[in-house]
Order: structure tokens, then C-alpha cells, then sequence
């Protein structure tokens, strides 16, 4: 019972499609703003903030943001039950770093459609 509740009820299969998935994303990601970077001549603040104005921008930013709200919930999940074996340090644990994962997705989500 408490086996499901931390995992979602999910099976192997799917975490392994979700943090494949999921990282691909994060790849696609780190590419299209290391592409932005490398091709833009001046970084200045406007170009910046005009860059993430951009709808496409903001719209993988969000997607970026849920795959890796995705990827680190599992990933944690799979960490802590393999090296973390009291189970109540280990909920502790899982509590702690899925509400951080879930504030730093939060105030990712705000910074990006909030401004």
C-alpha cells in the first residue's frame, strides 16, 4: 500500500518510458538554449526576456518544466528506495525532496507565465 502511494502506482515499464521520455526532453532543451546562445552575437537583458516572450519558448519551457518535475520524482523514488531502507526516514526523505521538485517547478511555472 505504501509502495504505491510514493509510486504513483506505476509499474517498471512505464517508469522506465517516463525518465526515457523525460530525458530526451531535457536533452531537446538544454540544446535549443545552448543553440539560442551560441548563435546570438549580443545577450543583453531584452534580447533575453524577448526570447522567452516567444510563445514556442515559453511553451517548451513548460513542457521542459513538467519532464523534469517527472524525471526527478522517479528518479528520487528509485534512489531512495535502493539506498535509503528505513522506511520512515525514507518517506521522510521522498517528502522533503518532492516538495522542493515541486516548489522549484512552481516557481519555475510563475517566473515564466507570471511576468
Amino acid at each position: 500500500m505504501v509502495m504505491q502511494a510514493s509510486s504513483l502506482g506505476r509499474n517498471g515499464v512505464q517508469d522506465f518510458i517516463l525518465l526515457r521520455c523525460s530525458a530526451i526532453l531535457l536533452l531537446a532543451y538544454t540544446i535549443y538554449i545552448v543553440g539560442y546562445l551560441v548563435c546570438t552575437p549580443e545577450m543583453t537583458y531584452e534580447v533575453w526576456s524577448g526570447f522567452f516572450a516567444c510563445m514556442t519558448t515559453k511553451v517548451f519551457t513548460l513542457i521542459t518544466l513538467i519532464a523534469f518535475l517527472v524525471h526527478a520524482w522517479i528518479g528520487l523514488w528509485q534512489v531512495l528506495t535502493d539506498y535509503v531502507k528505513p522506511a520512515g526516514l525514507r518517506g521522510s526523505l521522498q517528502f522533503v525532496l518532492n516538495v522542493v521538485i515541486l516548489a522549484i517547478v512552481a516557481s519555475g511555472i510563475f517566473v515564466l507565465w507570471g511576468v
